[in-house]
């Protein structure tokens, strides 16, 4: 994905003033900020859920609002920060919703489909409640049905708005090194959200910084994610030290 001069602002606010980027197959990039500093309008609006104010996206060199929806749903997929279940599907049906992008010629799930849903089930821990009314679910299980769907849509680009929020210590991690094995072991690209620092940081190539005054900081995880840079972005002095092989964040007192 290429965006050029890209201006994003809600009423007369500037989120985002020529932002110049490229997300490339294989990387992780994080982005960071203050609340409110556009970092889900900036998801939405790489998704094609809302127009830019300004500038292009392009997607395979091709602009964004140009894609046919069924097309674009190959191609990126997109987890917003909440949801609400209205209707008691199956965590299965839930997951399996994902794959009609593929579905040109029929409209039932193949067989295929469904080792596919039942596949991405079991890479968050979810298979032992696939029949589940996704209703009864605690919210952490939920987000981990989202995950899954995510997963079975099989988009080369993720687009992830705080994909860990709702989740244990333990299903955090476990999210997180997925991600990053997709991006290495099958060049896919992910564009995460977190306000998790120490999290972020372990699997991300890349950040981009919201400074919340339209302008913005974007590289290499190692030069950008650093203790001055992230202190200006969040607003608060953060330390970052060493322990042992582990790169940490805290925030000062």
């Amino acid at each position: 994905m290429h965006i050029l001069d890209l201006h994003l602002q809600i009423g007369q606010r500037h989120l985002l003033r020529h932002l110049n980027w490229q997300i490339h197959a294989g990387e992780c990039w994080c982005i960071i900020g203050r609340n409110g500093a556009g970092k889900s309008t900036l998801l939405r609006t790489l998704a094609g859920l809302r127009p830019a104010d300004g500038g292009q996206i392009l997607l395979d060199d091709k602009l964004l609002q140009d894609w046919p929806l069924s097309a674009l749903a190959q191609k990126r997929a997109f987890l917003p920060q909440g949801r609400a279940d209205a209707f008691g599907y199956s965590a299965i049906e839930t997951v399996l919703s994902a794959r009609h992008p593929y579905h040109d010629a029929h409209y039932w799930e193949s067989a295929d489909d469904v080792e596919l849903a039942m596949q991405a089930l079991h890479a968050v821990d979810m298979a032992d409640l696939a029949q589940r009314d996704v209703r009864s679910l605690s919210g952490g299980e939920r987000q981990r049905v989202a995950i899954a769907a995510l997963l079975a849509q099989d988009a080369q680009m993720m687009l992830l708005d705080e994909p860990a929020n709702a989740l244990d210590l333990a299903h955090q991690v476990s999210a997180m090194h997925l991600f990053a094995r997709l991006c290495a072991e099958q060049h896919k690209s992910v564009v995460m959200v977190s306000h998790d620092l120490n999290l972020a940081y372990r699997i991300a190539t890349h950040a981009l910084l919201l400074m919340g005054d339209g302008s913005w900081m974007a590289g290499a995880a190692s030069a950008t994610l650093t203790a001055e840079n992230l202190s200006l972005c969040l607003g608060h002095p953060i330390e970052r030290f060493q322990h042992g092989d582990q790169t940490l964040f805290i925030p000062r007192p």
